[in-house]
């Protein structure tokens, strides 16, 4: 990771109710990103909150070195950010975190994501390039999904869901996950949604003992590990558990490890 620095947006649109995926030129996080990973956003306009914003990485092109992210307009900060318009520079500050984790000798994956949380777990099944990826995406409805052609894209198979059934299986996406884990066991899992979900899965890897890594979207302070804002609680050993920082130890972490209650 290098330091802050400026970077161009080249487009910014509405994909979604509530939802934007921005494009920004910037050579250097592109071609250091890994799935999994964040950058740290300086809101322009955003004087009464002095924090940078966390976003996980949705896409990275070393070769024509641009990143893009997927946000859900909820405040002002967001807000702010929806309204940046092509040609604007942002102070960013990233790649940061560790990043999802999978070994060469991986044939079988499957990732998860809900809502905003589709969008690093889409990153990392087009980056993992190879023939057995599939890939569970859940909405609350139709009018909440977005870029489904993507996800389709880079997978080998995908399942949607939404809660009204307005588009794929009507329910929970972990519903559909159950049902193809009973019949099909990956050889690994990557996950990232709202932390119900989250549990959810982290359960079922127990339950059908299927290695499962977990990136959890926290709000950070500093991004780099100094102010403890983003701690979670991991098992250990001695201690029963201890903190670690979501922001430098994560976002990603085993499922096995994690201590979601205490998050």
């Amino acid at each position: 990771m290098k330091g802050p620095e400026l970077c161009k947006v080249t487009d910014n649109r509405l994909i979604a109710g509530g939802m934007y995926k921005l494009r920004l030129e910037a050579p250097n996080v592109a071609g250091n990103a890994r799935p999994g990973q964040f950058i740290h956003i300086k809101v322009p306009g955003d004087r009464s909150r002095l924090l940078r914003r966390p976003i996980s990485i949705y896409d990275a092109c070393h070769k024509k070195g641009y990143v893009e992210i997927v946000f859900q307009v909820v405040g002002e900060g967001t807000r702010l950010l929806s309204a940046v318009k092509t040609g604007d520079f942002l102070d960013v500050l990233g790649p940061l975190g560790n990043g999802f984790s999978v070994s060469g000798d991986t044939r079988h994956l499957f990732v998860v994501g809900g809502g905003c949380g589709a969008a690093p777990v889409k990153f990392a099944a087009s980056r993992f390039n190879f023939t057995g990826r599939t890939c569970f995406i859940g909405f609350k409805s139709g009018d909440a999904a977005y870029d489904l052609q993507e996800f389709e894209n880079s997978c080998d198979s995908l399942l949607i869901a939404t809660e009204d059934g307005s588009i794929g299986y009507k329910g929970l996406i972990t519903e559909v996950l159950e049902d193809e884990l009973k019949r099909n066991l990956p050889d690994l899992m990557l996950a990232c949604g709202p932390v119900p979900m989250m549990k959810a899965i982290q359960q079922m890897a127990e339950k059908y003992r299927v290695p499962c890594q977990l990136l959890l979207e926290e709000r950070m302070g500093c991004g780099i590990g100094a102010c403890m804002t983003c701690a979670c609680a991991v098992r250990d050993d001695e201690d029963g558990f201890i903190y670690k920082r979501v922001c430098k130890d994560g976002p990603v972490f085993w499922s096995r490890e994690v201590m979601l209650d205490e998050a």
